[in-house]
């Protein structure tokens, strides 16, 4: 039986899992770290990839390979394929004031919001590609003169894969070039006029293929020396962002909605017709399988979870123990989890507030209890978003590592209303990136079925009280103001 490999290039590592294409068991994976930062020089995703695929145990026996990766950073090359400048990564927000200029030079408010969203499904954030190159045109106008082409984290590692045969080689995939700003998911076209708008000229952008296109294949020559070499062609499937691999991933289907708590919190559903939220909440993603990927992202998730657990000093095992605890509520204790900035609602400058302290809340397992429910209640306005825009949600599919927590599992129905579904423990990226290898290596109309088995259903009352302390505090949540001398 072929076997075939899937990459999930995040925030901070990159996992390979081999896995058989038919029946998708796992064989062997590997995995390498990547620097902190939201911007890294893409050379240390290389380095990773490579690290990654040798303790995955090398690719000599593989058929194909799909590269899935964070969506939105800006790789920019020049004539010769050189990086330009660091990556900007999704969750740098220096680009926020290009956002507002492009929404301001379509006509500002609600107008220039609707015509972003028309165009590309998406109102301009900090996040998107359009915005970095907008602040790399204004900001570093030497570095932009350089630039020839430019390319998200997944295409430029399948570029790199390929052997990097020239700029006009570049290629990508419909879920991840919804996310640029510059290419419409409804026409399934790039806007230059956007690319101009945004950047001041036309740059070469990747060929958009797909589901099931191949992109090329592996150069067994830059997988270097002491790692498995093939023997013959290994495809290289087009690949995809990291929310639409893991709708793959997990199997998503009509009425799931992904709820997944990694660095970000991403909240998606997979959809037969495109969103175009002029609020800009909901981004009108496509997904990898030739439908939409309508999605909501905020920038805090695992993450709140990670810090609250510093703050008390103890593990997040613990921190779950502790917020379990406590009752539903928290007593009146929110916490807002804004502590860096936020995406969804656009408030980069924001910080994270506690609200109800009271000599009653003011234990450890309150404030651990507020930091899942303020977590949770930010997906949960995620959630409503799509819901507005037309989704239908029957069952809440959680993954990612805050999934793991059993507070989050247990809490979460209570929060989000809806009966809860958690997959085993998994790289669901790369698997739903290895998923996209199979079905180019096996060909066929739909990918092969690789759905979770052993999955877990939680269920619990609704508690309303929670949100609605939630809206009440979030709303209250000022921006950040600058101290003289920062």
């Amino acid at each position: 039986m072929p076997l075939v490999a899937g990459v999930d290039s995040s925030t901070q590592s990159c996992k390979v899992v081999v896995r058989d294409a038919e029946t998708g068991a796992l064989v062997r994976e590997g995995r390498a770290p990547h620097p902190d930062g939201t911007e890294v020089d893409p050379r240390a995703w290389w380095d990773a990839l490579l690290a990654a695929v040798e303790a995955a145990g090398g690719l000599a026996d593989v058929a194909a390979v799909s590269v899935a990766g964070q969506q939105h950073g800006m790789v920019c090359l020049d004539e010769a394929g050189e990086v330009v400048r660091p990556a900007l990564l999704w969750n740098d927000t220096r680009s926020a004031d290009a956002a507002r200029d492009l929404i301001a030079e379509a006509g500002g408010g609600e107008t220039g919001r609707r015509f972003w969203a028309d165009a590309v499904g998406l109102v301009p954030v900090a996040s998107f590609t359009a915005t970095k190159l907008r602040w790399l045109a204004r900001h570093e106008p030497e570095r932009a003169a350089r630039v020839a082409a430019v390319c998200l984290p997944h295409d430029w590692l399948t570029w790199r894969l390929a052997g990097a045969p020239g700029l006009a080689a570049l290629r990508t995939d419909r879920g991840d070039a919804s996310g640029t700003g510059y290419w419409s998911p409804v026409t399934g076209q790039y806007r230059p006029d956007l690319l101009e708008k945004a950047f001041g000229r036309v740059v070469e952008v990747p060929t958009v293929l797909g589901p099931a296109a191949q992109a090329g294949v592996l150069d067994p020559a830059v997988l270097g020396d002491g790692r498995a070499v093939p023997g013959g062609d290994v495809l290289l499937g087009p690949g995809t962002g990291d929310n639409a691999a893991a709708a793959l991933g997990v199997g998503a289907g009509p009425g799931d909605v992904v709820v997944s708590i990694g660095t970000s919190g991403t909240v998606f559903a997979v959809a037969d017709t495109p969103a175009a939220d002029a609020g800009g909440a909901v981004a009108g993603f496509a997904d990898a399988t030739g439908r939409f990927l309508p999605l909501v992202c905020t920038l805090n998730a695992a993450r709140v979870l990670d810090s609250a657990a510093t703050l008390l000093g103890v593990d997040l095992d613990t921190l779950s123990d502790l917020a379990l605890s406590a009752p539903p509520g928290a007593d009146g204790l929110v916490m807002v989890p804004y502590l860096e900035g936020e995406r969804t609602p656009d408030r980069p400058t924001a910080t994270g507030a506690v609200h109800g302290l009271t000599l009653r809340t003011a234990t450890p397992a309150h404030l651990a209890r507020a930091a899942v429910e303020g977590m949770l209640c930010a997906l949960a306005d995620g959630l409503d978003a799509l819901v507005a825009q037309g989704a239908t949600v029957e069952r809440v599919i959680l993954v990612g590592g805050g999934a793991r927590s059993a507070a989050v599992r247990r809490i979460a129905p209570q929060v989000f209303g809806r009966p809860v579904v958690v997959p085993p423990p998994g790289e669901y990226v790369a698997d739903g990136a290895a998923r996209q290898a199979a079905w180019v290596a096996l060909g066929g109309a739909t990918p092969p079925d690789w759905a979770p088995k052993d999955t877990e259903e939680y269920a619990a009352e609704p508690v309303p009280a929670i949100r609605q302390r939630y809206a009440e505090a979030r709303d209250h949540t000022l921006d950040r103001v600058a101290v003289p001398g920062e």
